[in-house]
C-alpha cells in the first residue's frame, strides 16, 4: 500500500517532442487546397445569389401582370347598375 502511494507521488517525466513542428505544417499545398476550396465557396455563393435574384423578379414581373390582368377583367365586366334604364 505504501509503494502505490509512493508510486503516484512521484512526478511524471514529460516527454520531449520528437517532431519538428516547422515540418509538419501543411506548406505550399495546404495553401493551394485551401484557397481552391475558398474560391470555390465564393463562386458557388455568387451563382446562389443570382438564382436567387433571378427567382425574385421572376415573381415580382408575375405579380405585377397578375394585377393587370384582374385589372383588365374588372374593367371588362359591367358594374350593375351601370346600364340600368330604370336609375
Amino acid at each position: 500500500m505504501i509503494d502505490a502511494i509512493l508510486a503516484a507521488a512521484t512526478a511524471t517525466p514529460t516527454p520531449t517532442p520528437t517532431v519538428d513542428p516547422n515540418l509538419v505544417t501543411p506548406g505550399p499545398v495546404g495553401f493551394v487546397i485551401v484557397a481552391v476550396v475558398v474560391v470555390f465557396a465564393a463562386l458557388l455563393i455568387w451563382d446562389m445569389q443570382r438564382r436567387i435574384r433571378r427567382v425574385r423578379y421572376r415573381e415580382e414581373v408575375r405579380a405585377e401582370l397578375d394585377a393587370e390582368e384582374a385589372a383588365t377583367r374588372d374593367d371588362a365586366q359591367p358594374h350593375p347598375g351601370a346600364d340600368d334604364p330604370k336609375a
